[in-house]
């Protein structure tokens, strides 16, 4: 038995102005976004934005149910939406941050399992790295380069064909 280590990297800016200006795009975005978020349960609004390749930029924001599992994380609408809608396009940024009624979000907000996979698909489909950019309501904001550095022992199309 060894013992194997895994590091990522990844960059963080102290606040918004320290981003390239299609990235601050990004995730004005997706901070207008989670005001139109359905969240009455949890009281968390989360809101994401994808840009495509051609500077596109589709929101999504969680809708929550009072049966749980029936509502849908603002990634996976955001993502959905995009794939029906533009099937031929490039997906190359993913922004998502939060704010919730009863306390401030001062960490960035990393998707769910759920949603890390759906990006690993999307990512495996198109052959191009999505980048990731994380914020909470406040506070310092991380950006990943590729879905690989949030998931990287993601389950694969090609596991199903052994």
């Amino acid at each position: 038995m060894r013992k194997r280590e895994l590091y990522i990297s990844y960059l963080q800016c102290d606040n918004i102005n320290e981003l390239e200006s299609h990235d601050k795009d990004l995730l004005m975005a997706a901070k207008k976004s989670v005001n139109d978020a359905y969240a009455p349960y949890s009281q968390y609004y989360v809101g994401s934005a994808v840009q495509l390749e051609d500077g596109k930029i589709i929101c999504g924001n969680n809708q929550e149910n009072i049966a749980y599992p029936s509502g849908l994380c603002a990634e996976r609408i955001a993502l959905f939406y995009t794939s029906s809608r533009y099937p031929d396009q490039k997906i190359c940024a993913i922004a998502i941050t939060a704010k919730a009624d009863n306390f401030e979000v001062t960490e960035p907000v990393a998707p769910c399992g759920a949603c890390r996979q759906v990006l690993a698909e999307y990512q495996t489909k198109q052959q191009h790295p999505i980048k990731i950019i994380l914020m909470g309501e406040t506070g310092k904001i991380k950006l990943i380069s590729s879905v690989d550095d949030i998931l990287p022992f993601m389950f694969h199309a090609e596991q199903l064909k052994k």
